[in-house]
């Protein structure tokens, strides 16, 4: 079973995160950012993946420390969960359309952490929440998973499907670079033999 559960505390929030990698795309997520918990419910749904996140936060002072430590918490739980990494297909890349916007996805679980995200918005704020904190999510979650990982939105004109198209993009690039490849099913997917 390729699940894993992780709690993160500081003085600032109050996370735990399980993941299931060969879940059926059920999430039960409530960080108290209306927003990012349907971002998040996107990551389980299109990723194939079972998510729970409860998380208190400092939200009286804004949401980037709630958004940021659960990237970091959700980072630690996939590489958790992925165990030796025998048998993952490993890499994926994925076109992303959502209405006018169109999102790429391309991602190596290669155990060296690294986020390009060449992403624009053209408001401050999607609703109350602040855009700026996509890339903050993105990037906790790349160093605390170990996945190189590079998004880019190659056009689109509305944030909300920038940000949607962004998570779904991310979403179905996992499931695919999580899933099993049958004719290395034992075989870490390196030449070094590890990841």
């Amino acid at each position: 079973m390729r699940t894993a559960s992780v709690t993160r505390t500081t003085k600032e929030t109050d996370i735990s995160v399980s993941v299931d990698l060969d879940g059926a795309g059920t999430a039960d997520v409530a960080t108290g950012v209306g927003f990012f918990d349907h971002m998040l419910d996107q990551i389980a749904r299109h990723g194939m993946i079972d998510l729970t996140v409860k998380a208190k936060g400092d939200l009286h002072i804004d949401d980037h420390h709630t958004v940021e430590d659960v990237g970091i918490a959700l980072g630690q739980a996939v590489r958790k969960a992925l165990g030796d990494m025998k048998g993952i297909t490993r890499y994926a890349d994925v076109h992303l359309a959502m209405d006018e916007t169109l999102s790429r996805v391309v991602l190596d679980i290669s155990g060296r952490p690294f986020l390009v995200f060449r992403t624009t918005f053209p408001r401050d704020k999607i609703g109350t929440f602040d855009t700026e904190l996509v890339r903050e999510f993105f990037q906790a979650f790349a160093m605390n998973s170990g996945i190189t990982l590079h998004v880019e939105t190659l056009y689109g004109d509305n944030a909300h499907h920038i940000a949607e198209s962004c998570f779904k993009g991310l979403a179905r690039a996992l499931r695919a670079a999580f899933a099993i490849d049958p004719r290395r099913a034992h075989e870490v997917p390196s030449t070094k033999g590890v990841l």
